[in-house]
């Protein structure tokens, strides 16, 4: 069997994990069906609890994007998303089409970049994660539009036009200014007057 080997940080080797590794420890019982978990380019990466301002926002804005999602779609929350072999994200919302989930049940879903309207990362403590390295990766994976917002905050930025590792466009809105979506004609909140 070949192991991918990169180096860390210290220059010692790392054992670098693909999805079919997670798949392997899954079925071995390694992973707890609580553990929450990110396989980042072959990274493992724990998630943490969240907060309740980071519930509230996630919660609320489930609530308006299933009010709005087309039918031919489902509104993931926290659902796992494989975009390459060695890598595995946990949104915390995916507007997503429903096509994506048509596949094995012991397997991931694996969208192509058409099949996903909306990514959210609504963040508290990990908010240089998902605007540093989920944002790289949603880009170089095609992701049409993404949202980090920041739960303590309620600042929202909207990236759009992934181009490479970066964005076209990245826009910052406020809790008081509307958030829209082209991909969702007719959606629009204002994360200040969510309760």
């Amino acid at each position: 069997m070949n192991i991918a080997v990169a180096r860390a940080a210290d220059g010692l080797p790392r054992r670098a994990f693909t999805v079919d590794d997670i798949h392997r420890m899954m079925e071995a019982g390694i992973f707890g069906e609580d553990e929450r978990f990110e396989l980042i380019e072959g990274d493992l990466v724990m998630m943490s609890p969240k907060h309740v301002a980071h519930e509230r926002i996630k919660n609320a804005l489930n609530i308006a994007l299933v009010r709005s999602a087309p039918d031919h779609t489902f509104v993931s929350v926290e659902g796992t998303v494989q975009l390459a072999h060695d890598i595995l994200v946990e949104p915390d919302i995916a507007v997503i089409s429903k096509s994506v989930y048509d596949v094995a049940p012991n397997t991931f879903a694996r969208p192509r970049p058409e099949d996903v309207l909306l990514l959210i990362e609504v963040a508290a403590s990990s908010m240089r994660y998902d605007r540093r390295i989920k944002a790289r990766l949603y880009a170089r994976y095609g992701i049409r539009e993404f949202w980090v917002i920041d739960a303590n905050r309620g600042i929202t930025w909207i990236h759009t036009g992934p181009a490479g590792d970066g964005w076209a466009s990245i826009v910052e809105r406020g809790p008081k200014e509307p958030l829209t979506t082209a991909a969702l004609p007719g959606f629009v909140v204002r994360l200040g007057e969510m309760k």
